[in-house]
């Protein structure tokens, strides 16, 4: 048994020793390919860092190098004021707002449904995240998120104002107050977002208009409600929380107040810096608006 065992490992001895030698062969090619490996990725590097400084050449100034005189800054715009009347639906504003348009030079045009609460989203999103990923250097053009720290925020708010004020007011060349009137307003962010409207729109002014919320929870859709009184209330209240807060920037009329009395919308065309004129009030008041 032995001796058998022994003839057998005797035979074994060459296929161990080629295979140790084709280890070593391995082991060897390994070393050389890491080698080759370490070589292409220096490459690799040096060729990465060449193309990012021909993309950041031709790719035109960021943020922080764009000069005012560049192009880049907002054209010339015309002198304007901003109007802005804040209310809810069925509070009279269809009646205010032809009231607001009878004044000479002042154009107020309708609802849009809140569009530019849009643009608020849009513009606080990108801040967001340009401010979160702002770096010493603008970041690189492999980076996922390349290009957002050069948001032009000035340039951006410019180029906002210009698609409203070209595509949704629309001054006339008379015009010298513009804005809308709007019964869309957030519930959760309504400060921030009248703050940006007056960052988007210079010294902008705000017409809080109101009427008795009873009379309003009984008309049109709110009829159908059966929350619409509470529903009314908390509304007004966090509209007349945020027009406290904005001082002689805003300016409160009621249209029970107004339509029983249009003396009471004196304090409104002073404030305007337009004429109080009765007679064309009682014009528009006699013709009947909204549906």
């Amino acid at each position: 048994m032995t001796s058998r065992l022994a003839r057998r490992a005797a035979l074994l001895v060459p296929p161990i020793g080629h295979l140790v030698e084709q280890r070593d062969r391995l082991r060897t090619t390994c070393h050389r390919l890491r080698e080759e490996r370490d070589r292409a990725c220096r490459e690799r590097d040096t060729l990465r860092a060449e193309r990012d400084a021909l993309v950041l050449s031709v790719a035109g100034p960021g943020r922080e190098e764009r000069s005012p005189g560049d192009g880049s800054a907002a054209e010339e715009e015309p002198a304007l004021e901003y109007l802005f009347v804040l209310t809810y639906g069925r509070s009279g504003s269809t009646l205010l707002q032809n009231l607001l348009n009878s004044i000479p030079g002042v154009l107020v045009r309708g609802e849009n449904h809140g569009v530019l609460y849009e643009l608020y989203r849009f513009h606080h999103k990108v801040l967001h995240h340009r401010d979160r990923l702002a770096r010493p250097q603008p970041l690189p053009p492999f980076h996922p998120w390349w290009g957002i720290d050069g948001y032009p925020e000035e340039e951006a708010l410019a180029a906002m104002r210009r698609l409203v004020l070209d595509t949704l007011i629309r001054p006339r060349p008379d015009s010298r107050i513009v804005g809308f009137k709007e019964i869309t307003w957030p519930d959760e962010d309504l400060a921030e977002y009248v703050a940006f409207l007056r960052r988007l729109f210079p010294g902008a002014r705000f017409v809080f208009n109101t009427r008795d919320l009873a009379d309003v929870a009984r008309s049109k859709w709110w009829a159908t409600m059966p929350d619409a009184a509470e529903r009314l209330a908390r509304t007004e209240k966090r509209m007349s929380e945020v027009v406290d807060g904005l001082g002689d920037a805003a300016v409160r009329v009621h249209y029970d107040d107004y339509c029983a009395d249009p003396e009471a919308l004196r304090p409104m065309h002073r404030w305007l810096g337009g004429e109080f004129d009765a007679e064309r009030i009682r014009t528009v008041m006699a013709v009947r608006h909204s549906y």
